[in-house]
Formats: C-alpha cells, structure tokens, sequence
C-alpha cells in the first residue's frame, strides 16, 4: 500500500466521508474484531471515537415478519454493512418456535438494514465474506440463478462495493459490471497461519507440495504453488452423467493428475469444506500414494456433515491438521479441535475498509505477492538457522 491502513484511518482530510461500521447479528464477532483495529490506528488522532460500529437490530414480530432498525445517524456517512450469511447458530422465534436463519433471512435483514437507511448515507459498502446463493453460480437446466439476482438487487438498493472473500466463481460479478465487486483471496494470512502453526515444513520441491482437490479449485492452488515455488498436482472428479442425486451428477472416482507426492507434505486449499467427502476422498488418495503430511485449508470450514468423520481421519492418520477462516460461523465444538487452526482475516478487512474510506488503491492490499515473498523468505531463513 501507498501509505499502511494504520497511518491514514481517521485522517479526515483524506476521508471519503465519516466511517460508519454496522455488523449485522451474524457477524457480531468478527465485527467487534475489525472494530477494535480501526480504534487502536484511530488513537493516532485527535477526538478519536471509542467506537465505529453502528447500532442495528432486526426484531421480529410473532408471525415472523421482521423490520429493520437504526439507532444512530449515518447521515452523510461512508457505511460499511458486514453480513454474514452463512451463520445459521442465530435463532428467531415464530409462531412460539425457534427458527435458525437461513442465508435467505440473513440477505433480507441486510436489504432491511439498506432501506432503514433511507438514503441517507453518503455510499453503501457490503462486505460479504461468503457470498449469497454463490455456489448456484451457473445454469445448466431451468434453473435459478441466485446470487447474479441478489448482486443486481443490491446495485438497485444503492450498494456502490461489494468485498467478498474467495467466491465460490467470481465471474458472477458480470451480473453487476457497473458496481465495485472485490474478491479477495487471503493468501497470506493463510501462509502465515500454517508457517506458525505447522512444524518443520521445508518449502521446496522436494519435500512440499500444492495439490488442487478438483478443477473447480485449480486456479487458486495454482496461486500457491507459484508464490512458493514448489509443484502442482491436481484431482479431477469423475462424474456418473446417467443419473442425477441431490440435484447434481455422483462422483464415481477422484483422478490423479501430476509428479509423484510420495514423501512430501502436501496443502490442499479449496473455498468450503462442505460435507467433506470429497477432501477426505483426496486425502485418502494421497495417502495410498505415500504423501507425507496432509495439511488442508479451506477459506469457509462449515462442516455440514459433523466432525466425527475429520476427528476419525485425524485419528487415523489420514490428515493432519485443518485451517480455516473466522470469515464465516465456526462452532464451538469446532474451534475445540486439536486438528482446526484458525485463520482471522480481521485485520485485513480492517486495512480494506480503511483504503477504501480514503480513496485509497486497494490493489496493494489484495495482491499479498511481495508480503508472502518477505514471509518465506524469512521462514526459509529461520527453518535453516534450527536445521
């Protein structure tokens, strides 16, 4: 960056207007985080605030309709809306009975937050971690075409920026051409995590390697292993075209493709963890062809299918350790795993927020090319100084 995040939040000369945060109640955690790093640059300042974030709620009558609230001014303000969609641990009560929020509650209380607002604001920013309806990102059959739908809602309501992390396919940003869309990739945030947390990790081709878990995720391990500068290898899915289940075609088999792994640790980067079949499928896989350590990231650890089958596979040997983002909900029960590594990307949201509400070029911040070089440069230094 021309200048660090640090260095100009607060310098009101420089301002596109007056910061406003509003977390909406899936994103409470990571919104105090990102909060707190805004407030500790701004100390710097003169009459710094104690708080950037705005008070919102959405209240819900018995019938389970709902409305959204503002409780302070953002007249003229430059607001930045943090929504989580994927957060299903909040609850709502209808018709006397709990109900978890879906993605489709958790978008329209972000469109309440948006019409509450009236207008008022000087721009509306979303940042949306994990994007709505972005896995339904193609259309194969008559089918819905979710999130391009949602993206052109927003541009209607008045969102100039849209931040999101990893989508699931970017290119549904061309839904939206005329609106700012930034899919940001946390690179080194997750390299630093694993260089922290992982021991004895020798990066170069002999002993580490990148390998992609499907074609789907091939650009992003692409990413990997050019910036560590070790080899690639990929899986690609084998699909059953004659029958369809759960509304997609089965996977009969998962093929190899790439240089011997035997020996070496290997990291497998996707965007979700999902039901995990597919990433244990793979490590399976690698094991059979002698892989060293299997170490997995993926940017959404959601985990819809329970963690018994990663706790037995980490039992077993079968992987090693799991990382994962505070991008979106994490349970409790996941977050006691002695296999889960977090990841917190706050502090880059925090540096995103402030380059934008400066005018700032964001390309520094979401291109980490020289950041990760500096990282293991100095990792390659201190791995050889134990060795």
């Amino acid at each position: 960056m021309p200048a660090r995040a640090s260095e100009i939040v607060l310098n009101r000369k420089s301002q596109v207007a007056p910061l406003a945060l509003i977390a909406l109640e899936g994103a409470k955690e990571l919104g105090r985080k990102i909060n707190q790093h805004m407030v500790d640059w701004s100390k710097k300042n003169e009459n710094s605030p104690d708080t950037f974030l705005i008070r919102t709620e959405c209240p819900r009558f018995s019938s389970g309709d709902a409305k959204g609230l503002i409780r302070t001014s953002i007249r003229g303000d430059d607001a930045f809306i943090i929504v989580d969609v994927g957060n299903y641990s909040c609850k709502y009560k209808m018709f006397e009975e709990w109900n978890k929020m879906s993605p489709d509650d958790h978008f329209q209380d972000l469109k309440r937050i948006i019409q509450a607002m009236g207008g008022k604001a000087h721009r509306i920013n979303v940042i949306m971690p994990i994007l709505y309806g972005g896995r339904q990102h193609r259309r194969n059959y008559r089918e819905s075409l979710d999130c391009a739908v949602a993206l052109q809602e927003l541009e209607a309501m008045g969102v100039e920026n849209i931040i999101t992390f990893d989508a699931h396919d970017a290119r549904v940003c061309n839904a939206v051409p005329l609106m700012g869309f930034d899919n940001v990739i946390p690179s080194y945030q997750v390299l630093k995590a694993l260089f922290d947390n992982v021991e004895e990790l020798r990066i170069d081709s002999d002993n580490f390697m990148v390998v992609s878990p499907d074609e789907g995720a091939l650009n992003r391990n692409m990413y990997y292993a050019s910036v560590l500068g070790v080899e690639l290898g990929m899986f690609y899915k084998r699909r059953d075209y004659s029958m369809v289940i759960n509304g997609r075609n089965p996977i009969v088999a998962h093929e190899y493709l790439g240089n011997p792994v035997n020996g070496k640790d290997v990291f497998i980067s996707d965007d979700i963890i999902s039901s995990g079949d597919s990433m244990l499928e793979v490590a399976c896989e690698l094991r059979k062809r002698n892989a060293a350590r299997i170490l997995i990231y993926a940017t959404y650890p959601i985990f819809t299918g329970g963690l018994e089958r990663f706790d037995e596979a980490h039992k077993e040997g079968l992987i090693d350790c799991v990382f994962g983002t505070n991008l979106t909900y994490r349970s409790r029960e996941l977050l006691s795993r002695e296999w889960f590594y977090e990841v917190d990307v706050s502090k880059y949201i925090a540096y995103l927020i402030a380059a934008l509400n400066h005018g700032v070029s964001t390309s520094k911040v979401i291109d980490p090319h020289f950041k990760i070089k500096s990282l293991l440069s100095k990792y390659n230094v201190k791995s050889a100084a134990v060795l």
